[in-house]
């Protein structure tokens, strides 16, 4: 979402916040973390009448009616929605001591156990950027702030993924991509398998079990990673899309991630060049992302392999919708957009929505002196994202006063989606997703949290199992078992262990134990459908929670 002539280099190191205990870092957060970023991530490949079901041509006053006179905070609002300041940069946040820094950009939230949640922040500073959490009570009350990811350089936008982490992504020539901890107890981690470039915004599709990702160069590149071992990061596939005159999507490997010697943009003949690819997210079956340059959002047809135009501002007579930027899929199956105001237009200081009915329509304008200053410091709309109810939008000026803040609006915003009407095609589609390492002690006090995501109703077992050494002969060992009935969408289920025999099994490890997480569709035409996952137990104990600084995984 910035100039090219932005400038950072690679990121340096990356510190999590201190104090607490410390859980594997692919853990989904406590509560139904995964099962509120359905929103996001789940329905996704099922037919519901969606924000692009067909190209965008007519702009219109939208489902929430015509915008009202600036608020105190210079938004203009339709009736009933009402703004507040949550944080001003280099200013102690609510209640705590915890100053936002400047420049805030890409942002998501996560559910937490107590009912409410976790907003994550990316700032987009030169060589000084990282990433900063708040995290709210049930009724909106500001109770925390606190920093998840320094030393990095230009961290622009980024994504959500389904086990409950945040994508941190370097804007920069030599960017990278940090798997971030919301709740700041486990360090940052960095993951060049998914290249070094300019890194916007990524996406994870739960189902393919991929990650989709924008270059944002007016030469850059999309480009898919599928990770050998989902959903660890730390290694897999990375491919640059080639497309056809008629949207045909051909993936091809990217021979060196690193690009020690040539950009990763370059190393492709042939690769389809987008003019400045900024915000993505995936719903329904497809991988949205825009494209600044052009003013233009496509979509991946996943099942389709194929990407089509949404929507091009030139297509669309009167449109308020310039500078696509960050955008967001709402409950309802609504998309938000971000504008990115270049050259203080007054009319591109704006977040947008692309109605579920294939219309375009202004939902907020921010106006005033505090978001129009000299063209050094012109601002810009970022971060659009949902509380997980989706009752409350988030939304940056990125340069509000030269430094920046971040804005909630409440109102009545609609969260139901059209429910799929479209007769499910045989064989159950069962996406999954938990962490990849457990400890003995959190297995027994808490369980395994699985997100499991499916396009219909199903009834799936869950078992945990493991190789263990019972005397002298080892034994396969049901460790934890659930029954369970989903709906078409992402569930979170929990697997505990149980019975007293597998508690004294996991309570007697001596040494860690590579379990096998099985999920299994039960009867009916979707019964082949089975997914496994490896989680390592070890047989580390939680220790008593002490205030310490997390170090940097490289």
């Amino acid at each position: 979402m910035s100039a090219e002539q932005r400038v950072g280099g690679p990121g340096g190191p990356a510190v999590g916040r201190a104090g607490g205990p410390a859980f594997g870092r692919r853990s989904l957060l406590k509560g139904a973390a995964a099962a509120a970023l359905a929103a996001g991530f789940g329905p996704a490949f099922w037919r519901t009448q969606t924000a692009a079901a067909a190209a965008v041509t007519k702009a219109v006053t939208g489902p929430y009616g015509p915008l009202g006179a600036p608020d105190a905070n210079g938004l203009r609002l339709p009736a009933g929605f009402r703004s507040r300041v949550v944080a001003r940069a280099g200013v102690p946040i609510g209640g705590t001591l915890y100053a936002l820094p400047i420049f805030p950009d890409g942002s998501a939230t996560f559910p937490a156990s107590d009912g409410g949640w976790i907003q994550v922040i990316n700032s987009e500073v030169p060589a000084a950027g990282g990433a900063s959490a708040i995290r709210y009570a049930k009724d909106g009350t500001i109770t925390d702030a606190y920093r998840i990811l320094e030393g990095t350089s230009t961290n622009c936008a980024g994504g959500p993924t389904p086990w409950g982490t945040w994508l941190s992504c370097e804007e920069t020539e030599g960017g990278r991509i940090w798997e971030c901890d919301p709740t700041g107890r486990t360090p940052a981690v960095v993951h060049p398998a998914m290249g070094v470039f300019k890194h916007e915004a990524a996406c994870v599709e739960p189902v393919g079990e991929r990650i989709y990702l924008t270059e944002d160069l007016s030469d850059g590149c999309f480009y898919r990673f599928t990770p050998k071992d989902y959903p660890s990061l730390d290694a897999g596939l990375l491919e640059v899309a080639t497309v056809a005159g008629d949207g045909a999507v051909t993936w091809r490997a990217v021979p060196d991630p690193s690009a020690a010697t040539t950009p990763t943009r370059e190393q492709v003949a042939g690769a389809t060049r987008f003019k400045r690819a900024e915000g993505i997210w995936f719903d329904d079956g497809s991988v949205y992302f825009a494209t600044t340059g052009d003013e233009t959002i496509r979509a991946l047809r996943i099942a389709a392999g194929r990407i089509e135009t949404v929507y091009a501002a030139k297509d669309v007579p009167g449109t308020p919708l310039q500078g696509v930027d960050n955008i967001t899929v709402s409950r309802s199956g609504d998309l938000f957009v971000c504008e990115d105001s270049y050259d203080n237009d007054p009319d591109a200081m704006d977040v947008c929505m692309i109605t579920r009915e294939g219309e375009v329509a202004r939902f907020a304008k921010f106006t005033g002196p505090e978001h129009f200053l000299p063209s050094e410091l012109e601002s810009e709309i970022t971060g659009v994202a949902f509380s997980p109810d989706g009752s409350r939008m988030y939304a940056a000026s990125q340069r509000a006063g030269g430094v920046g803040a971040v804005y909630e609006i409440t109102g009545p915003f609609r969260t139901d989606r059209p429910v799929a009407t479209a007769p499910p095609t045989a064989g159950a589609v069962l996406g999954l997703a938990a962490r990849s390492r457990i400890s003995a002690t959190g297995l027994l006090d808490g369980g395994l949290r699985v997100a499991l995501t499916t396009d219909r109703a199903v009834a799936v077992r869950v078992r945990l199992r493991a190789r263990v050494r019972r005397g002298t002969r080892l034994r396969t060992v049901t460790l934890g078992a659930t029954d369970a009935r989903l709906a078409a969408g992402t569930r979170t289920v929990s697997v505990r262990v149980r019975s007293k025999a597998a508690r004294g099994v996991v309570r007697g490890l001596s040494a860690p134990v590579v379990a096998t997480l099985e999920v299994a569709v039960r009867g009916g035409a979707g019964a082949a459908a089975v997914r496994r996952r490896s989680v390592r137990v070890t047989a580390t104990r939680r220790a008593t929670p002490t205030r310490r600084r997390a170090t940097t995984r490289r």
